[in-house]
């Protein structure tokens, strides 16, 4: 069901010719010429073998493509190209065959070993309650999400985890903005105190307590039944937010667990222990500065309140310790700068730092006609990510979201987003699926029931059949490509390739009209494009709908 496990096994083959042995040499690539005239598939093998073997690329390329073509059953093309690259084109009946396994095993089509049996948490989104999921919020809830999927899809074992905090200066100012509008609804003067939430969200929780309890909280501090109302309902609010674009986690961590079972404060015991911490103008240090950074770094405030890093550090021990082959965090372009102190407090502290990886992406800008794009909002000076979703839908949010690299600044062109023609990219991919199933009704009523009984793989020749089925082929590694690399919009590239390849075989393959079998043949390998689109989207936690 993909062709580079083929070809893979033919070098094997060839070399075991040549009494080499494939663990004996640098890593090598096979990939898809750029340029399809090329061939199906290339290799650099002769290229990164040259110095091991001290021998000329060419040279080596010419013996392995010999040592090839004795595999006369699979290839009908091989040739040296270039440096030393190996480029290979398989017979037909390769690809009749790979499209009659690929068509009985579709619906799973794309799973892969990649990372059987690994263990892997991932850490997403972690805005703590203190109000509504914002646009920002919206591209690493998308990011994690998509990232679990595509884990799962390589076998492994995920868990979604949520880490927010319900304590500290941030947490305590919500609950005194609560207080200050529930005393304001209440007739009594009362300001909000600096720094405080001004949204239109702090006034709804204000009024239910006055809706449930009338004046009786007026003596109430803020850090109690006002900051505990308002962490209910803000995580509430996110949990439904969440749920709207098909994010579910299966756990959330709070970070004041790390200070009720002393954690923070083992880590900065085993910190001193090692040499690492000293207290200057009050505060707590870490001596980063023996550790490869330019100066050093501050553990706890003069104020006794721990910087981020802290808690963090002690987070990351937890999920080493319960187990993970792999812990990935999710963090905005705001981390950049302060994530490399985790790391390097994890690295003294014993554990393998190798197992924490960590994906940044850059902030979204909403665009409409080329400029900034501000929606009107009830809720702050900010636009939340259901206003976005109640603006564009869930559907599209995600993926608009996943469209560019995590690594560049993305603007959100809410226009094209609205858009329902083929400049909207999510419209185009949906409306192939769908149309694709409109044809099969029609084939379906021409055929009946037993269209499936008709397909015969060797009837497809047409040069456009071909290159839709290799396009088919790939799905697999773009899958595992994706995940390896963290880039998810590898996956909308491929499913946009994919569709395109689909309209050229449309055009120049009619599948209506045609003999039985010619058209029960184009009809199932349409219909397993269909299934390809539909696992692609499903990755990208979107609908693939059956009309449009």
């Amino acid at each position: 069901m993909s062709l580079k496990p083929l070809f893979h096994q033919a070098i094997q083959n060839a070399l075991l010719t040549l009494d080499l042995k494939e663990s004996d040499l640098p890593n090598y690539t096979i990939e898809a010429p750029k340029d399809p005239s090329h061939g199906d598939l290339s290799t650099n093998i002769a290229m990164v073998s040259a110095k091991a073997a001290k021998e000329a690329p060419q040279s080596i390329a010419a013996k392995l493509a010999d040592a090839l073509r004795t595999q006369s059953d699979l290839f009908i093309d091989i040739g040296v190209a270039g440096p030393g690259f190996i480029n290979i084109r398989f017979k037909s009946s390769v690809y009749h065959q790979e499209m009659k396994e690929l068509a009985e095993h579709a619906n799973v089509f794309g799973r892969n070993k990649a990372f059987d049996g690994k263990k892997i948490i991932l850490e997403f989104v972690s805005a703590n309650p203190t109000g509504p999921l914002t646009v920002g919020h919206g591209r690493n809830a998308v990011l994690g999400d998509t990232m679990a999927r595509l884990y799962e899809w390589c076998g492994a074992s995920v868990t979604r985890e949520y880490y927010f905090n319900n304590a500290g200066r941030q947490m305590r100012m919500l609950g005194e903005s609560v207080k200050a509008r529930y005393a304001q609804q209440l007739g009594k003067e009362a300001e909000l105190p600096e720094g405080g939430y001004e949204g239109e969200y702090i006034s709804e929780i204000a009024a239910t307590l006055v809706e449930g309890h009338g004046n009786a909280l007026l003596s109430e501090e803020g850090e109690g039944v006002f900051k505990e109302a308002a962490e209910k309902t803000i995580l509430e609010d996110i949990t439904r937010t969440l749920d709207r674009m098909q994010v579910k986690m299966d756990s959330f961590f709070n970070e004041h667990s790390l200070y009720e079972n002393k954690a923070i404060y083992d880590v900065v015991e085993k910190l001193n222990e090692k040499g690492l911490v000293y207290q200057k103008d009050g505060a707590v240090w870490f001596a980063t500065s023996q550790l490869g950074k330019d100066k050093d770094t501050v553990l706890i405030k003069k104020s006794g309140e721990p910087t981020y890093r802290l808690p963090d550090i002690a987070y990351h021990r937890d999920k080493l310790d319960r187990g993970f082959d792999l812990c990935i965090d999710i963090f905005g372009a705001d981390h950049i700068d302060t994530y490399p102190d985790v790391l390097r407090g994890i690295d003294v502290l014993g554990y393998d730092v190798s197992k924490i990886d960590v994906l940044v992406y850059q902030f979204v800008t909403l665009v409409k006609d080329g400029k900034p794009y501000k929606m009107s909002t009830r809720k702050a000076n900010f636009v939340t990510l259901d206003e976005l979703m109640n603006e564009v839908g869930s559907d599209v949010t995600r993926f608009f979201f996943l469209m560019r690299s995590p690594s560049t600044h993305l603007e959100f062109d809410v226009a094209q987003a609205k858009e329902a023609s083929d400049k909207n990219p999510v419209f185009y991919l949906q409306y192939a699926h769908a149309r694709i199933q409109s044809v099969l009704r029609k084939v379906s009523e021409e055929l009946g029931e037993n269209r499936s009984g008709d397909v015969e793989w060797s009837t497809l020749e047409h040069e456009a059949e071909h290159s839709l089925m290799k396009k088919l082929f790939f799905f697999p590694d773009v899958i595992e490509t994706a995940a390896r690399a963290k880039e998810p919009h590898k996956v909308i590239t491929y499913l946009q390739e994919t569709a395109q390849e689909f309209t050229h075989f449309y055009h120049e393959c009619r599948i209506m009209g045609e003999p039985k079998n010619v058209m029960a043949s184009r009809a199932k390998l349409a219909e397993v494009t269909a299934t390809v689109l539909k696992n692609g989207l499903s990755l990208l936690g979107v609908e693939a709908p059956e009309s449009m």
